[in-house]
């Protein structure tokens, strides 16, 4: 029978701990400040609602965008109104920036879906295959106008570019290891 080998050292100049195998996904910055400045949880209205349901799903490469699920954890909290901190300001206005696209999506897929319905409406006496040619591309430029309407209608144009980049800021992000010296 073979005699098992003995283990050797490893080299002196390797690393003492193996690199990790896998990426660890933590709350941001953001979100941590956005934990410890909750009081409470804050119930969404009916056009947030249904603004989070006509956003699309997203699949997370690098976490540098915030999904559906992100934008609904942090229109239910509740920060104090009363509290003038630095940090506070912070939070709320980067609430207020994610529900006002939010609430914008719901002019985006209404626009669109007027467009159409307008456009089916406006051809109802051509035969089929003529309304089929044009209806798609009216309900995907409907999507442009609607992102414009919506934006107006919620005044996220007028936002300032500040609080757009707040809004911006993922949720998630990986976990980068500190290295020992």
């Amino acid at each position: 029978p073979a005699r098992p080998r003995a283990a050797r050292a490893p080299p002196a100049d390797a690393p003492l701990a193996p690199a990790m195998a896998a990426n660890i996904v933590v709350p941001s910055d953001i979100t941590i400040l956005e934990n410890k400045l909750c009081i409470g949880k804050r119930r969404l209205g009916l056009f947030e609602s249904t603004g989070l349901l006509g956003m699309a799903p997203m699949l997370h490469i690098h976490y540098s965008k915030m999904d559906k699920g992100d934008r609904r954890a942090v229109l239910s909290k509740k920060f104090d109104e009363e509290d003038g901190s630095a940090a506070a300001n912070i939070v709320r206005t980067r609430q207020e920036s994610i529900r006002k696209e939010v609430v914008s999506t719901n002019f985006m897929w209404g626009t669109a879906g007027t467009m159409t319905g307008l456009a089916w409406w406006s051809v109802r006496r051509y035969n089929y295959q003529a309304r089929l040619v044009a209806l798609p591309f009216i309900f995907y430029g409907g999507t442009f106008v609607g992102r414009v309407l919506g934006d107006i209608c919620t005044g996220r144009n007028a936002e300032y570019a500040r609080d757009r980049f707040l809004a911006s800021l993922p949720a998630k992000v990986y976990y980068a290891g500190t290295t020992a010296p």
